[in-house]
């Protein structure tokens, strides 16, 4: 049998014993035991770090042959005398002092574990995930767990103080178009319906404003059914909000309160506010994404105007079809981006879209020009001059769409940007992205749709163009990107229910849709509604930049892999015919090759 704790009451963490010459109590789990016949010494740690116990000739029998049965993992609870250590041990907190164990308390016993509990260890992911509750015994991960709890605490309190009220909105609800695949709830009660798991509390924020609630927080969980990658779960956290009577600027600068309150809450890291803020537009023409990674340069030009008349049809032609020819230019990277490696980088644009890669490569006193044949007399000068490119340099130029080619050039940026070690590593690059296209042409269904959702409010002086050029219209949308990763998304919402209306049906939903699908909150607005905006915060991702993990499933305490399982539960499962029955539902298994 186990021992009790009877008689026994921590009195501190293992990471922060003090109190030299004092009885102290500790428990937690054994990290190691190190045996030296007379002498045991046992690692103790619990979640605030590592404490040695100390086994000598002056510890009672009973305590000392305790001690000698303790093996790795075992849970102990231990009093004794705190002390100063005579070989400190820099690299842990208490590595200056020791416990010399008067009372020891096996209070539970662990078989052999599949891999080694150690900070840094070479076990595979997938035999981690397998005993999650093994691998976030690891310091490593405790900490980013810690790292999470801290930044939902510096939330709570920042929005607290500022007058905002916590309300929870429902885990089920009506099943309504959000941009990506819903989970879905069958109802046992009504047979054949479902609920749907909240890709966000949209809808119900906006209610709250309709009720009154000008100020409204959550830490809420969101849904989607989607493929997943390293920065995406299907299911996660969002720091949710939403405001009346405020204006884009008032979101911004107070969301900028919370950002400069959290840095240095978390990580003692002074923000500077305001935070830099680019249109959609500029975002795109300058670095070829709407999340930009600020922390270095190499940002796009265009050199249309140069080249419209070029002899190379690769460039004319792309401008004459109504495109552009840009390019970008990697400074001191000839030595690294030889021939070879821009052969590979030509192959990686056209898997993106791109139809080829013009490059000049200036390693001698004549640059190498992949396209040298074609230019006129002082031409291929003009371009050089036209994007800062010199002896030891590289620029890699794409002409195609707009579409194309400012995406393009944003992922090789950021490719070519790692591969010549100009990224530095930390830093925190905030970054506001304003003025976002209403529309955006969605090729496959060849209709336009919403680039947020359609409850976003149009700018003013973009109204004029809802029935006549939808790609003009931009949006009072915006976003916070942190290190080329966006951390939240937001927008001032439509308040008017005529135009509320009208969205909808740009977007292509009948009456009947709409009042199916969004019925209670066309209702609702005919009761009047306070301007109103909000936005929500990536929780998950934000603890992933903070903590430098390279993964959402470094920060979640019990995450999904790939296909959207579980590893340590085995889900999802099979569930008992009975179960489906109840639902009313039967399952129709799609046959394997």
């Amino acid at each position: 049998m186990p021992d009790t704790m009877k008689g026994l009451k921590r009195t501190h963490y293992c990471g922060e014993v003090e109190g030299i010459g004092n009885e102290v109590t500790v428990a937690g789990f054994t990290q190691r035991v190190r045996d030296k016949g007379g002498l045991i010494f046992i690692d103790l740690r619990d979640r605030t770090g590592i404490v040695q116990l100390v086994f000598d000739d002056t510890t009672a029998a009973e305590v000392f042959e305790k001690a000698k049965q303790v093996k790795s993992e075992y849970v102990l609870m231990a009093k004794g005398l705190l002390r100063e250590r005579e070989s400190v041990n820099a690299e842990i907190k208490t590595g200056n002092v020791e416990i010399l164990v008067n009372d020891l308390r096996i209070l539970s016993k662990a078989q052999t574990p599949p891999f080694e509990i150690t900070n840094e260890t070479k076990t595979n992911e997938e035999l981690r995930l397998k005993y999650r509750y093994l691998d976030l015994r690891r310091k490593q991960l405790q900490d980013n767990l810690i790292m999470r709890h801290k930044i939902a605490k510096s939330a709570r309190d920042y929005f607290y103080d500022n007058g905002f009220l916590e309300i929870e909105t429902p885990m089920m609800m009506k099943s309504t178009p959000e941009g990506a695949r819903d989970y879905l709830v069958p109802s046992r009660v009504h047979e054949g319906k479902f609920y749907a798991l909240p890709q966000s509390p949209q809808i119900y924020k906006q209610l709250l404003m309709i009720s009154g609630y000008d100020r409204y927080i959550q830490l809420a969980r969101c849904f989607r059914d989607e493929d997943l990658r390293a920065d995406r779960q299907p299911e996660f956290t969002q720091i949710d909000l939403e405001m009346s009577f405020m204006d884009v600027d008032e979101i911004l600068e107070l969301t900028e309160g919370f950002i400069k309150k959290l840095m240095k809450d978390t990580l003692d890291v002074d923000i500077e506010t305001p935070l830099p803020r680019l249109t959609y537009k500029d975002a795109m023409e300058r670095y070829g994404s709407d999340k930009p990674d600020t922390r270095f340069g190499m940002e796009i030009t265009d050199i249309s105007d140069i080249v419209k008349d070029s002899d190379f049809s690769v460039f004319s032609g792309a401008i004459a079809d109504g495109g552009s020819v840009r390019g970008i230019v990697a400074k001191n990277g000839a030595a690294t981006l030889t021939r070879k490696e821009i052969d590979k980088l030509t192959e990686f644009v056209r898997g993106i879209g791109a139809k080829g890669l013009a490059y000049v490569r200036w390693v001698d006193d004549a640059p190498n020009c992949s396209f040298a044949k074609f230019m006129k007399e002082g031409e291929l000068e003009k371009i050089l001059s036209a994007l800062g490119c010199e002896k030891g340099d590289v620029a890699l130029i794409v002409a195609d769409k707009n579409k194309v080619t400012l995406p393009v050039l944003g992922a090789l940026r950021l490719k070519v940007g790692k591969q010549i070690g100009i990224v530095p590593e930390g830093g925190f690059n905030y970054l506001w992205i304003t003025e976002f296209p209403f529309f955006e042409w969605d090729e496959d269904s060849q209709s336009w749709l919403a680039m947020h959702h359609p409850f976003t409010m149009p700018m003013d002086e973009c109204l004029e163009f809802l029935d006549t050029d939808k790609g003009k219209v931009r949006a009072k949308a915006y976003d916070l990107v942190l290190n080329g990763v966006e951390l939240c998304s937001g927008s001032i919402r439509i308040n008017d229910p005529e135009l509320q209306a009208k969205m909808f049906r740009l977007l292509g939903l009948t009456d009947e849709e709409i009042e199916a699908k969004f019925g209670f909150l066309v209702d609702a607005y005919k009761y009047a509604a306070p301007p109103h905006g909000g936005l929500g915060i990536g929780l998950d991702r934000l603890s992933m930049i903070l903590c430098g993990a390279e993964s959402l499933r470094d920060v979640t305490a019990f995450p999904k892999v790939k296909d959207a399982s579980e590893l340590m539960s085995q889900c999802p499962s099979v569930v008992d015919e009975k179960q489906l029955e109840e639902l009313h539902i039967k399952t129709v298994l799609s046959e394997k090759e």
